[in-house]
C-alpha cells in the first residue's frame, strides 16, 4: 500500500525549544493515522511543515508524493486541513464562507454555490445557511470549518485536533462525519489529545512526545505492550491518598502505582484478576481506608501514555508553548 503522507527526520526548532526531533510518520493510502500526545509535543508542528505552512530545520516530507519543501503549491492542492480553532468569517453566513473557499479553489459562481450548499447540508448546516457564523455554537462552527476544508474534494485531509473544547454530543457527531470521509477514501492524519478519539479513529496511532515518536502500532498493539490488567480505587479523601498507594504498591507489578490527586484515584498494573482484586480489597479495609469507588480493568491508551512517558496526555508539557500560526 503506497504512502500518501511521509516524513522523514523532521526537525524544527524556535530558539532553545526543540519542537521536532527527529520524527518519522508514513499513512497509507485511504486509512487514517492518529498522533497522539500532549500539548507542546509537536503534533501540531508536524501538521503546519506537512501542510507547508512552515518550513523544517531538518528532514523532508512528502504528501500526494509530492515534496513539500520543492513544490508547495501542488501539495496545497491536493489536501484540506481544519485546525485547532475555526477559521471561519463570523460576519458571513455558513453559505458565503464555503461559496468564498470554493470560488478561491477556482470552482465559478455556479461550482462554488452547488458546492456550498452541498456541503452545508452534509453537515446537518442547511438550516442556518444564511445565518452569520458568529451566532453558530462551537459544534456548528466546527463543522463548517471542516466543510470548508472539503471544499475542493481533497483527496488528503489533515485534522489537526478537530474536537477540542466540543461537547460529547458535537464530538460524536465529529467523529460520524470523520469516518465518514475515510470510508469515502480518504487519507487522513489526526492530531488529538483525546484517547478515546485515537481508539476510535484511528487504524495507526503514533505517540509523540518532546517533538519524536516513542511507540506506534494499533491500538490493541499499543495495550498489549503494557499489559495485565489495573486495580484502579477512588479514595474518599485525600488524606487516604498516601496509604492507598502504599497498599496498592504491594500488589503491583514492579511496584509502579499511578496516582491522580484532582480525581484522588489510585491505579496498579497487576495480574490475578477478581483475586487480586479482592485481596486489595481486603488490604485496604484492613489499613482503614474508605473507598468511594474501585474497578478491574484492561489498559488503556491513557495508561500507554502513562507508562511511556510519565505523564498523562491532557497534562501540559513544561516550558514554552507550542507557538501558534495562522493556519488559512
Amino acid at each position: 500500500m503506497t504512502d500518501v503522507i511521509q516524513a522523514k527526520g523532521l526537525v524544527k526548532t524556535y530558539g532553545s525549544l526543540r519542537a521536532l526531533d527527529g520524527l518519522d510518520l508514513a499513512v497509507p493510502e485511504g486509512t487514517v493515522l492518529g498522533l497522539l500526545g500532549p500539548n507542546g509535543a509537536g503534533k501540531t508542528t508536524a501538521v503546519r511543515i506537512l501542510t507547508t505552512l512552515l518550513e523544517p530545520d531538518g528532514g523532508s516530507a512528502t504528501v500526494a508524493g509530492i515534496d513539500v519543501r520543492s513544490r508547495p503549491a501542488e501539495v496545497r492542492a491536493r489536501i484540506g486541513l481544519s485546525g485547532q480553532y475555526a477559521a471561519v468569517d463570523e460576519y458571513l453566513t455558513g453559505f458565503e464562507n464555503l461559496d468564498m473557499i470554493g470560488r478561491l479553489y477556482g470552482l465559478g459562481r455556479r461550482g462554488a454555490r452547488e458546492r456550498a450548499r452541498e456541503l452545508l447540508e452534509r453537515f446537518s448546516l442547511d438550516d442556518a445557511a444564511d445565518r452569520p457564523a458568529k451566532t453558530y455554537s462551537g459544534g456548528m462552527r466546527r463543522r463548517l470549518d471542516l466543510a470548508g476544508a472539503l471544499v475542493a474534494s481533497p483527496p488528503v485531509l489533515f485534522l489537526d485536533e478537530p474536537t477540542t473544547g466540543l461537547d460529547p454530543r458535537s464530538r460524536t457527531e465529529m467523529w460520524e462525519v470523520i469516518r465518514e470521509l475515510v470510508t469515502g477514501g480518504t487519507t487522513l492524519l489526526l492530531t488529538t489529545q483525546y484517547l478515546e478519539e485515537a481508539d476510535r479513529l484511528a487504524d495507526r496511532i503514533v505517540v509523540i512526545d518532546h517533538g519524536r515518536s516513542i511507540a506506534e502500532g494499533t491500538a490493541d498493539e499499543l495495550k498489549s505492550q503494557v499489559g495485565g490488567e489495573r486495580v484502579e480505587v477512588v479514595v474518599s479523601s485525600p488524606a487516604e491518598i498516601p496509604t492507598a498507594r502504599e497498599v496498592l504498591a504491594q500488589l503491583a507489578e514492579g511496584g509502579s502505582v499511578g496516582v491522580d490527586e484532582h480525581t484522588r484515584r489510585v491505579t496498579a498494573p497487576v495480574t490475578g484478576g477478581a483475586a487480586t482484586l479482592t485481596e486489595a480489597l481486603r488490604r485496604l479495609d484492613a489499613a482503614g481506608v474508605a473507598l468511594h469507588d474501585v474497578a478491574l480493568r484492561r489498559p488503556t491508551l491513557d495508561d500507554v501514555f502513562l507508562t511511556l512517558t510519565g505523564h498523562r496526555t491532557e497534562d501540559d508539557e513544561p516550558g514554552k508553548p507550542e507557538p501558534v500560526e495562522a493556519h488559512r
